[in-house]
């Protein structure tokens, strides 16, 4: 008696007499809801923030842009005639070349200082934890007490000229007042600039150096050769940082030079906006200038992202999903 089998259903056979394998069989994932509902509590609020603070003002800013508005009395249609209006103005011109060259010149001038102090204070040196404190105490510091202790300063009659016996006008002549703003920025923000270096510095093994000095390299190869490659990634998210705070600057120049930073040359695109918009009465050209700005900053972000970080940030996150162990 002959008993009929019957054969597994491990795939079918395609007509060239190949066994196929069968397709795995989707499985509907399953909503984690308390998961989802811790991850909602606790961001939640910070998205909140975020939106009410950031986002909302930036739609609304957008919104008033279109208008010749007080700031009290009725919204008057204006379409796009406050945008050709800032276009037109030298004086907008002349401020987003000054905070292009703030850009520039902190760059130019903060990094190799940073490094160049947090090289310092990475040997054993003593009284480096002093040293370290008093370089970044200034970052701390509130920018109206900076301001106004270097306005004092750096007056016709300040200490400065005093106790050198010079006769410069550091902040009302425009040849030097771009420079004398450099000064105060850099002394201001450079303490932030070395403890990213430092922490870079330190997160570098100390086995590449000691391989280094075995082969017979001096200190400042070594620096060339291990410290520069290898900091790389902080050095970029630094100008990073730099750049942006640079673009949107103006609470030092407000606070030193006041109504007379156009004259003197070293106004910014905010303290223009503070100015034509607050200052006139005009919020809707104001908002007009705060779109502009947005947009300038956004638009070089992206850039700087596209450009320059997207080789730290390729491979710091995967999209791929994670592969059940088995």
């Amino acid at each position: 008696m002959s008993t009929t089998q019957t054969a597994p259903a491990a795939g079918r056979i395609d007509p060239a007499g190949q066994r196929e394998t069968p397709r795995p069989v989707a499985r509907r994932r399953r909503i984690d809801w308390r998961k989802n509902g811790e991850i909602a509590l606790l961001s939640g609020p910070a998205i909140l923030i975020f939106l009410t603070f950031v986002i909302f003002p930036v739609f609304l800013a957008a919104f008033y842009g279109f208008f010749k508005w007080d700031g009290i009395g009725a919204l008057e249609w204006n379409g796009l005639q406050n945008y050709v209006w800032i276009l037109e103005d030298p004086e907008f011109r002349e401020a987003v070349g000054h905070n292009f060259g703030i850009v520039i010149a902190s760059i130019v001038l903060q990094g190799p200082l940073a490094i160049l102090f947090a090289l310092v204070m990475n040997q054993k040196i003593k009284g480096r934890s002093f040293i370290r404190i008093m370089i970044f105490v200034p970052y701390v510091i509130s920018e109206v007490v900076v301001g106004l202790a270097w306005s004092m300063l750096m007056q016709d009659t300040g200490a400065i000229n005093q106790l050198f016996g010079l006769d410069i006008s550091w902040l009302s002549d425009p040849n030097i007042a771009f420079w004398s703003l450099m000064i105060i920025i850099t002394w201001k923000y450079i303490g932030f600039a070395v403890i990213l270096m430092l922490a870079g510095m330190q997160s570098i093994p100390e086995e590449l150096y000691e391989a280094a000095a075995i082969d017979g390299a001096s200190f400042w190869k070594m620096q060339w050769s291990i410290t520069l490659p290898l900091l790389g990634p902080t050095i970029r998210i630094w100008a990073f940082l730099s750049i942006i705070g640079s673009l949107q600057l103006f609470d030092l120049v407000f606070i030193v030079w006041g109504r007379i930073a156009p004259s003197a040359g070293v106004h910014t695109m905010a303290f223009y906006m503070y100015t034509e918009g607050h200052l006139s009465g005009e919020y809707g050209f104001g908002s007009a200038v705060a779109v502009l700005l947005f947009l300038i900053s956004l638009i070089v972000g992206l850039v700087y992202q596209r450009f320059v970080l997207r080789r730290d940030i390729d491979g710091a996150l995967t999209d791929a999903p994670a592969k059940d162990a088995k």
